[in-house]
C-alpha cells in the first residue's frame, strides 16, 4: 500500500487523480462527493437524472437541493447575469430540472442565488466532463452519503486540474504516417493538454526548425474533418494545411481534441440543433450554457517546444491562437489566413466567426447569402 502511494503522489498527485476518477464518474452518470475542510457536496449531472434518483436526491438533501446554472443559461432564462447561479429545488422535479436547463422557451421560476466555492467546483466539474453545464447540488453530512459509494474529491483539486493538466502535457509515442499528398508525414502523440485527452502532432515534411516552423492549431471536428460537413469550414483548413505543408518546405500540425470549441461532441450535436432552428453557433451554445469559447491553448507552446520548435508562422484567422502561442513562449514571426469553401450553409458560420468572435475573415471572402452554422 505504501508503494501505491508513493507512486500516486509521484505522478500527478492523489488529488489529480481524483478529479480524473470523478471525471469518468460524471460522464458515466453517477454523482460524486466533493468535500472541502468539513463541508461537502453530493453533485449529479442533469444529464444522468431520472425519476429513481430524483427521489434518492430529494431523501438524502432534506429540502437543500438546488441546480446549477452558468451566466449564459440564466440569460437565455430571462437574467440579466454575467455570474453562475442557483436554484432552489425544495421538490426535486425532473421535469422542471430538464427545463431550466434546457428547454428554449423556459423562463427562471424562482430566485438565484449566489454560488459558494463548492458550487462552483462542481460547475467546473461538469465542463471538464464535456457534459451539460447543469447540475443537482446539496450539501450532505459526510456521514449521511457514507453508504452511498460516492468517489469523493477536493474542491481545490478541481479548481486546479486544467492549469495542472496543461502543464503535464507529454510526448508519448511518433511514428512514420504518409497522407495522400503529403507522403513524408510523421504523427506524434502528447498526452495531456485537457484532462484525460490525448493531442496529436502531424509533422509534415522535414520542417527546418533553424528557421521559422509554419505551425497550424487545429481543433478536432468530427463532422468537418471526417465527413465533410457543409455547415463549417474546418475539413478545408486541415487538408488545405497538410497540402500547404507539403509543397512549402514543411510543418507542424497540431490537431488538439476540442470538439465543439471544448464543449464536446454530444454538446456540439445539441448545438447544432437548436442551429437547424435559427440560432447562429453563439447564440446555441450560450442556450445550453456554455460561453462563447471554452478551449485552452496554453499546452499548444509546450508541445511545439517538446518537438524542438522556437518559431513558428501561423496558419490562422483567429488571433487567440496567435496569443496563446506568444504567451507560450514562442517567437510568431507571422501569420497567414487559410480560408475554406464557402457555402450556402457555412456562409453566416463564417460571419459569426468574423462578427462576433474577431476571426480575421474578410467580409469579400464569403457569398452573399445563405444560412446554416457549425
Amino acid at each position: 500500500m505504501t508503494e501505491s502511494k508513493h507512486f500516486l503522489e509521484t505522478d500527478g498527485g492523489l488529488r489529480h487523480v481524483a478529479v480524473e476518477r470523478a471525471l469518468a464518474e460524471m460522464r458515466a452518470g453517477r454523482p460524486v462527493l466533493i468535500k472541502s475542510g468539513r463541508s461537502s457536496l453530493f453533485v449529479m449531472g442533469v444529464e444522468a437524472l431520472d425519476s429513481a434518483r430524483a427521489l434518492r436526491i430529494e431523501a438524502l438533501a432534506e429540502g437543500r437541493a438546488r441546480l446549477l446554472l452558468p451566466a449564459p443559461r440564466l440569460r437565455r432564462l430571462g437574467l440579466d447575469r454575467k455570474t453562475p447561479g442557483a436554484v432552489a429545488l425544495p421538490n426535486v422535479d425532473p421535469h422542471r430540472i430538464e427545463a431550466l436547463a434546457l428547454s428554449l422557451n423556459a423562463l427562471i421560476d424562482a430566485p438565484v442565488a449566489a454560488l459558494s466555492h463548492l458550487d462552483k467546483a462542481a460547475l467546473e466539474l461538469a465542463r471538464l466532463s464535456l457534459i451539460l453545464p447543469a447540475v443537482v447540488v446539496a450539501d450532505v453530512a459526510a456521514r449521511a452519503v457514507r453508504d452511498e459509494g460516492l468517489l469523493r474529491v477536493e474542491a481545490s483539486a478541481i479548481m486546479a486540474f486544467r492549469a495542472a493538466s496543461a502543464s503535464d502535457i507529454r510526448l508519448i509515442s511518433r511514428a512514420p504516417a504518409p497522407l495522400e499528398g503529403a507522403p513524408e508525414t510523421e504523427f506524434a502523440v502528447f498526452r495531456g493538454g485537457e484532462g484525460l485527452r490525448d493531442q496529436v502532432a502531424v509533422i509534415v515534411g522535414k520542417p527546418d526548425l533553424a528557421h521559422p516552423v509554419t505551425v497550424r492549431l487545429h481543433s478536432a471536428c468530427l463532422t468537418g474533418d471526417l465527413f465533410g460537413s457543409l455547415k463549417c469550414d474546418c475539413g478545408d483548413q486541415l487538408r488545405f494545411t497538410a497540402r500547404h505543408m507539403a509543397e512549402n518546405g514543411g510543418g507542424v500540425l497540431l490537431y488538439l481534441d476540442h470538439e465543439g470549441r471544448g464543449n464536446g461532441l454530444a454538446n456540439k450535436i445539441r448545438a447544432y440543433e437548436l442551429q437547424a432552428r435559427g440560432f447562429d453557433t453563439y447564440d446555441a451554445d450560450e442556450a445550453l450554457g456554455f460561453g462563447p469559447d471554452q478551449r485552452g491553448f496554453d499546452f499548444a507552446a509546450a508541445m511545439l517546444k517538446q518537438l524542438g520548435v522556437s518559431r513558428v508562422r501561423v496558419m490562422t484567422n483567429n488571433p487567440t491562437k496567435i496569443a496563446a502561442l506568444e504567451a507560450g513562449g514562442l517567437d510568431v514571426v507571422s501569420d497567414q489566413r487559410i480560408i475554406g469553401r464557402t457555402t450556402e450553409q457555412n456562409v453566416s458560420y463564417l460571419a459569426a466567426k468574423r462578427d462576433r468572435a474577431g476571426h480575421l475573415i474578410e467580409a469579400d471572402e464569403e457569398p452573399v447569402a445563405g444560412g446554416g452554422a457549425e
